[in-house]
């Protein structure tokens, strides 16, 4: 299990302890231990994760990809979020007009996603940023393009405070990304 870089009640109220609980602590580690029983003695075993995830399929890829994308969503989150700023900020109001036009798309892509999947802002090989919904165990590195950030829009992410107010979810969900970590994994 990968460590989650904060205490389980550090993200409240935007996200509780109870959430942090099930969501890390038993959603994830469910798809980390699934991943491991189905790779034990077969040509994945030893491979990294993000190889796994470009090369298997069926259950291999999805328990991969989950566990790569939630450990990714996780990290991305922060108690102490950086403001958006420097060159992912000129990005941002580059290819979306504006910080508050991208949250807006982001928001709407999240919430528009039919059933569970992953809302993505990511980047391509010339730098344009694109938002990308990718439905279950879906991510963008599939299609060659360089995860920044993502919203998890399983329920499980976000049914416990939630309920099924999706919409209410993604915006306290933007309120704790931390966008100095999204600015770090800008590529080019």
């Amino acid at each position: 299990m990968p460590e989650l870089p904060y205490a389980f009640d550090a993200l409240e109220p935007r996200m509780s302890r109870e959430t942090l609980e099930f969501h890390y602590g038993k959603h994830l580690q469910t798809y980390v231990d699934n991943l491991n029983k189905l790779i034990a003695g077969t040509q994945y075993e030893n491979m990294p994760l993000k190889e796994i995830i470009l090369k298997s399929d069926g259950g291999i890829f999805n328990n991969a990809a989950q566990t790569w994308n939630h450990t990714f969503f996780f990290q991305t989150l922060s108690p102490a979020p950086a403001a958006m700023s420097g060159r992912l900020a000129d990005r941002i109001a580059r290819d979306f007009g504006s910080e508050t036009a991208f949250r807006e798309a982001l928001s709407k892509a999240a919430a528009g996603l039919f059933g569970s999947g992953w809302a993505w802002l990511a980047e391509d090989n010339d730098g344009r940023l694109s938002i990308i919904q990718k439905q279950n165990a879906g991510n963008p590195m599939a299609d060659g393009l360089n995860p920044l950030m993502t919203v998890d829009v399983w329920e499980h992410a976000y049914y416990i405070d939630y309920r099924n107010r999706r919409a209410d979810y993604i915006g306290a969900c933007l309120e704790v990304i931390d966008w100095g970590k999204v600015e770090e994994r800008l590529m080019h």
